[in-house]
């Protein structure tokens, strides 16, 4: 792993410097708008603003070093800051879910700082048991965590976002780019001058402030932003609190860009996840059990920069180091009671309807007396019987995980003329480390009458060893060689090779036996081919292309994968098998083009863009429930998978309107026989008990993922000062998590809109408001089943239904004010500011 983190980058990065460097043409820069470039490798395209002699005199240039989007055979997506504020207060997750036909959002954790989205059947989720399918990118340099390539969607500074690139499948970026690539450029000082302050309040006591300022002084840029934000939750015990800051300091000289730049934020983030259908029939604010808290701090440093080496080649780096810190504590039912063989104590609950021991942190037997519990039989006689040997019990599962993690990426563009033919190469290595410090415990206490966790607790473990305390240390280093050439054959044929290595060591050192300890090597060679045409010049352009990606399995996923030691679902973790890397092979194929001259009805351009997907993954890894143990689950490969389906937009921009639709339909299957346990499903092997397993046909469908999916937006500016606009998106419903063989009904179709407005008071400050569910639609992004036979509901005693739901938010208002501040002066500029690309 030496090799990785330093001389093999730096040569591999450089090397290109010494093969290519010859000749001149490819270098020659083109007028382009800025949504039509895009990164297509890890390092972020850097926007810089130069100075150049023209023969009309100085001018100031905007050079964006990336490629243009028509000449890549995969589908792309950007969106802009003005995209991610369209409604008024930031928000890079609501940008994505309205704006992107292929993304879903899966609020499985009920808050809605805390989405798992999923691109094209694939997730990006902030929740460990999550299979994470999508490589993440911010600023350039890798954001899915160390220990579960997790994404952690709260510390992303919504207001300083500049740009986000979403991208099919793409071996240069690496890990987890299975289904797809996401990368989220912040703004600088360059790119950005002026000050705002937002404030928003509005429904569920939410109130928060954001600002940022940008400034250019000489070659000197600064940028700086924050936001604080805090909310009750419309939920039963949902409050939320976010601290995000974000700064970054730029200076350019006539060859260069440099810039360092510092991310922090402290959230603590209470979503309660599904609840019952019956319960929420009863109550759609009532949660099922609680608490269900995150705590995240995080804090990183990063350094980035660009050189031009000579006119045609430039060599583009960052290298960061940051700090991530997570706490969880996660209340549920017990399937506990008091021990059969002595009442005074209290047994856990395993296979065979055995009973084992609870012991303390001493190893003695835990008392009943101990432990606080409540009169549920009082309350309601139903509840007398249930309960007649004590309890009930409640856990409160707790994790600790403090991670460092450090990386740097090194990358070289050549835009050169090799035998006349306009070509861009990028040869460049990656590095990504992890140390990961993790513990974990249960501890027990009574279940109170609204299903919360009562203390005080007492950590505890089980003779049989599925609960036991863990302390477990991890180190990752991912390193990767990546390269990508794109050759323009004809004025419109541009052939795209593409590949990566890709190298991962997983180290796992148990801090309390010696279960856990294990080392992992897995490597793997991912190649690209494609090609475009531009059917009509300007106006059609066809695209087609294959692709291999890996995700080698996480730390966490490797600590998960024995079935006779399962995990609890807030990951904690027991025995290592080997898993196998899931490795995805991708084709896809389509048409985009536009119409660049204004039309004579409205003065507006059209573009559109429809595309084929489908990727085969192998050796796919789940997680899956484990058979007899309630609320425990493990990582296994499951065979193969498949999520294939087609996208279709169309984007009209006007003078006074614009609108658009976007349409995508992904069919994700099984595609190998496995059984699955399936606790709580009622159609299962045991007729619903938790002992029921199902078999898995190829053909059925992956659950947690929306067929169809529709997305329509409007705005319309109806005079210079005030503007409207709507969205509606429109989703088929998703099969039940522990329903594999899709034989229960769905969390069912819904339609949802969202209508906005901004009055702009003066030449500086607007007031804005929006609606969200406008109309107040019932709906579901994702369900499960829950033991409501283990559990006792008062205000639905004879519940009897194990579906469970993650209910969508109710109507919601919410409003605020825009002061903006002009920037200072800048230096007088000879002509306009155009944006040229380079390659």
């Amino acid at each position: 792993m030496r090799v990785l983190r330093g001389s093999l980058i730096a040569s591999v990065a450089l090397l290109p410097g010494h093969v290519m460097a010859q000749g001149a043409g490819g270098g020659q820069a083109v007028t382009l708008e800025e949504i039509s470039v895009v990164s297509n490798t890890p390092v972020a395209a850097s926007r810089r603003v130069v100075a150049t002699q023209t023969p009309s005199g100085l001018r100031e240039v905007t050079i964006l070093d990336g490629i243009d989007r028509n000449k890549l055979p995969q589908n792309t997506s950007v969106l802009t800051s003005g995209d991610v504020s369209r409604v008024g207060f930031p928000s890079t997750v609501r940008a994505l879910d309205e704006r992107v036909g292929s993304i879903s959002v899966n609020n499985a954790q009920g808050n809605p700082f805390q989405p798992t989205i999923t691109y094209r059947g694939f997730e990006a989720s902030p929740l460990g048991g999550s299979p994470q399918g999508v490589a993440v990118y911010l600023n350039g340099a890798r954001f899915n965590t160390s220990f579960g390539d997790t994404v952690q969607w709260d510390l992303i500074p919504d207001i300083a976002v500049d740009r986000i690139e979403l991208e099919g499948s793409n071996p240069a970026f690496g890990l987890n780019a299975l289904g797809g690539s996401l990368a989220v450029t912040l703004k600088n000082g360059f790119t950005y001058q002026g000050s705002e302050i937002n404030v928003l309040g509005g429904s569920f006591g939410r109130g928060a402030v954001a600002f940022q300022h940008g400034q250019r002084i000489d070659n000197i840029g600064l940028y700086v932003a924050g936001t604080k934000l805090g909310e009750d939750g419309w939920r039963k015990h949902s409050p939320s609190r976010l601290n995000q800051i974000y700064a970054d300091l730029g200076v350019q000289g006539e060859k260069s860009e440099f810039h360092f730049n510092v991310i922090g934020a402290s959230n603590s983030l209470t979503g309660n996840g599904t609840a019952p259908v019956e319960l929420l029939k009863a109550d759609r604010s009532d949660v099922f059990t609680y608490p269900d808290q995150t705590k995240n701090d995080f804090l990183r440093f990063q350094l980035s920069g660009t050189y031009d080496v000579t006119p045609t080649i430039t060599v583009q780096g960052n290298a960061y180091y940051g700090l991530f810190r997570q706490r969880t504590a996660n209340g549920d039912a017990a399937d506990v009671e008091n021990c059969e063989v002595d009442e005074r104590f209290v047994c856990s609950e395993g296979a065979d309807d055995n009973q084992f021991f609870l012991r303390d942190r001493t190893g003695s037997p835990v008392r009943t007396d101990r432990l606080r519990t409540f009169n549920f039989g009082g309350i309601n006689p139903t509840f007398a019987d249930r309960f007649d040997e004590g309890g009930p019990y409640a856990f409160l599962n707790q994790t600790r995980t403090s991670t460092d993690n450090f990386g740097a990426t090194v990358q070289t563009v050549i835009r050169e003329t090799p035998f006349g033919l306009p070509n861009r190469f990028v040869l460049g290595g990656q590095y990504d480390g992890g140390r990961t410090r993790f513990g974990a415990d249960n501890s027990i206490g009574g279940l109170t009458l609204d299903r919360g966790f009562s203390p005080p607790g007492i950590v505890v473990s089980s003779d049989d060893g599925i609960i036991t305390p863990v302390s477990v240390h991890t180190s990752n280093d991912y390193g990767g060689i990546y390269f990508s050439n794109n050759t323009d054959l004809t004025d419109r044929l541009t052939l795209t090779l593409q590949g990566r290595f890709n190298m991962a060591k997983i180290v796992l050192r148990d801090q309390i036996g010696t279960a856990l300890n294990g080392d992992h090597y897995y490597q793997r060679f991912n190649p690209g081919v494609g090609a475009t045409y531009k059917v009509i010049p300007d106006y059609l352009v066809a695209y087609g292309g294959y692709t291999e990606a890996n995700r080698a399995p996480t730390p966490a996923e490797l600590s998960c994968a024995d079935p006779l030691a399962p995990c609890s679902l807030t990951n904690f973790f027991v025995g290592d098998p080997p898993l196998k890397q899931v490795v995805a092979r991708t084709v896809e194929a389509g048409v985009r083009g536009r119409i660049p001259q204004p039309d004579e009805y409205f003065g507006g351009i059209l573009s559109w863009k429809a595309g084929f997907f489908s990727t085969r993954n192998d050796d796919d890894i789940l997680f899956v429930p484990a058979p007899d143990t309630i609320g425990r689950a493990f990582f296994r490969n499951v065979g193969s998978t498949k999520r294939q389906g087609v996208e279709a937009s169309l984007f009209y921009n006007a003078p006074r309107w614009n609108a658009f639709i976007d349409y995508a339909f992904v069919d994700a299957t099984f595609e190998s026989p496995v059984e699955l346990a399936a606790p709580g499903n009622p159609f299962n092997s045991a007729g619903g008990d938790e002992s029921g397993v199902v078999l898995v046909r190829p053909g059925n469908r992956l659950p947690g993922v929306a067929p169809h999916q529709l997305k329509v937006g409007v705005q319309y500016q109806v005079t210079p000062e005030w503007r409207v606009g709507a969205l509606a998106r429109f989703a088929t419903g998703k099969f039940l998590v522990g329903d594999p063989t899709n034989q229960n009904k769905t969390t069912g179709d819904f339609a949802v809109v969202g209508l906005n407005t901004s009055y702009r008071v003066a030449s500086n400050i607007e007031l804005y408001g929006y609606i969200e569910n406008a109309f107040n639609a019932n709906y579901a992004t994702f369900g499960t089943f829950s033991p409501v036979n283990e559990v006792p509901i008062v205000r639905v005693p004879n519940a009897t239904s194990n579906r469970s739901l993650a209910p969508g938010a109710p109507v919601a208002a919410f409003g605020g004010l825009r002061i903006l501040f002009e920037p200072p002066p800048a230096a007088p500029v000879v002509e306009p500011f155009p944006l040229v690309r380079k390659g």
